[in-house]
Formats: structure tokens, C-alpha cells, sequence
């Protein structure tokens, strides 16, 4: 975190670290799939417009987009994560329409794939210079906390019981992180204030001036109110909804 330097980010762990809790939360996901009944995945999920069936072809198809970024810097021959946003929105909407059976084989075939991308990533292939779907210029090693952000927090999304509270810290401390720089990059959200296990609390705007809005909790419950996630846990007088960060 940002202003709390004695947590431990995502980012400061030695990459085979970072490899094995994106690893962890591929596995989070499927148990937590695997718990679903093939009617159910036609139900909501808990992102608005979208159905469960929805949050795993987005998932599925992640994973052969990184996949992508992988065998891009392996070979030095550009391969972006998708020709577009407007395909990649589409292939979404298609694979919502997909079989359950489908869906379930596209999730682990792609997840697949990708592990075996990292398994044979050389060395010194890892700091190559990838572009993802936002514009960013990237390492080739940032891919683990792009995959470790999608599968930990859409297992949340899938609706089967998964919180925040089963984050470990390095994955709370980098969203915590994440959420704030988009916030403050975008000037969103200036008059709030973050306050984790009565901890030093942080601005969103240091500059602000006014009356600030107090967003108070454990790191697990700011962080899920932060994603818009959940309000659980959290003390929050004034009711403020968090501001979108993607």
C-alpha cells in the first residue's frame, strides 16, 4: 500500500511467488465453478448485465489473451492481446451462448495454456516489452498480476460464496494500491479517506481541502468496497459509493 509501506505488494514478491498465487487463484475459480450447476451458470453474476456464463468465457478468454503477451515476448513477434476492444467484447457475448460443457472446457483449456507459456518463458524473456489491451508497455512478468487480478476477484463475481477476506495480503495490498492510482490518475474520489485496521489513514486527494469522507474497515472489506465489490464490513457515515477505477 501505498502509504503504509510495512505491508508487502504482489509486485515485491520474487516471480515464482507471484506465478504460484496466480496459480492459486486459476484453481480458486474452478472449485469454485465446479460448484455450479450447469443450469445455474445462465444466472446473474454479480456484475451488472453480465450472467455467470458471461464471467467465464470472460475468464476463459483472458488466459489466451495473456497467453498471447507470453508467446509475444517469447518470440518477439507482436502479438497483442486482442485485434480489438469491440472483438473482444464480441467473443464474450458469443461464448455467453456457449454450452455449459463448453465453457467449462474453454476455462481450463485456456488456463492450460498459459501455464504452460509461463512454464517455457525464458529466463530472460521475462522483461520484455509487452502492450496491453489499455495502450500500457509493460515486462512479459506483469501478465502474472493481470491473470492474479481477474481470477481472485471474478471468483467474488461468480456469486458461490468467495469474499475478499480469502485474498492473501500481497493481493490486497497491490488492488488497494491499483484502485487508488486509478482513482487519483482519473481525480476521481478526492474527498475520500481510507482508513485499514485503524491504521494511518489514506487521502485519495492529499491536496482536498474539504470535509472528507471516512471509509473505514479491514484491508479485505476497504479493498472489496473499493473494487465495488461489496459493503460489507465497512464503516462508511456518509454513504459514499466508490468511484469506477476500470
Amino acid at each position: 500500500m501505498s502509504d503504509n509501506t510495512s505491508h508487502v505488494g504482489f509486485g515485491e514478491l520474487p516471480l515464482d511467488e507471484r506465478l504460484t498465487i496466480a496459480r492459486e487463484g486459476t484453481s480458486w475459480f474452478a472449485r469454485h465453478l465446479a460448484g455450479i450447476s450447469d443450469g445455474d451458470l445462465d444466472e446473474p453474476s454479480s456484475l451488472p448485465g453480465w450472467s455467470r456464463k458471461h464471467l467465464v468465457a470472460h475468464v476463459g478468454y483472458n488466459a489466451a489473451a495473456l497467453t498471447n503477451l507470453v508467446t509475444w515476448a517469447s518470440t518477439g513477434v507482436e502479438t497483442p492481446m486482442y485485434p480489438s476492444a469491440q472483438q473482444r467484447n464480441t467473443e464474450i457475448e458469443e461464448g455467453a451462448t456457449l454450452s455449459a460443457a463448453a465453457l467449462r472446457n474453454l476455462f481450463d483449456h485456456t488456463a492450460a495454456r498459459l501455464d504452460e507459456g509461463w512454464r517455457h518463458l525464458a529466463a530472460d524473456r521475462w522483461d520484455f516489452p509487452v502492450r496491453t489491451i489499455q495502450g500500457r508497455t509493460v515486462a512479459a512478468s506483469e501478465t502474472a498480476w493481470m491473470r492474479t487480478r481477474e481470477v481472485w476477484i471474478h471468483t467474488v463475481d461468480l456469486g458461490s460464496g468467495a469474499t475478499f477476506d480469502g485474498f492473501g495480503e500481497p493481493i490486497l495490498v497491490s488492488l488497494f494500491d491499483d484502485v487508488l492510482g486509478a482513482w487519483r490518475r482519473q481525480s476521481a474520489g478526492g474527498r475520500l479517506r481510507l482508513v485499514v485496521d485503524d491504521g494511518a489513514p489514506t487521502d485519495v486527494d492529499p491536496a482536498f481541502d474539504g470535509a472528507r469522507s471516512q471509509v473505514i474497515g479491514t484491508l479485505a472489506a476497504v479493498v472489496g468496497w473499493m473494487c465495488g465489490r461489496s459493503t460489507d464490513g465497512i464503516a462508511n457515515p456518509d454513504d459514499v459509493p466508490p468511484p469506477r477505477w476500470l
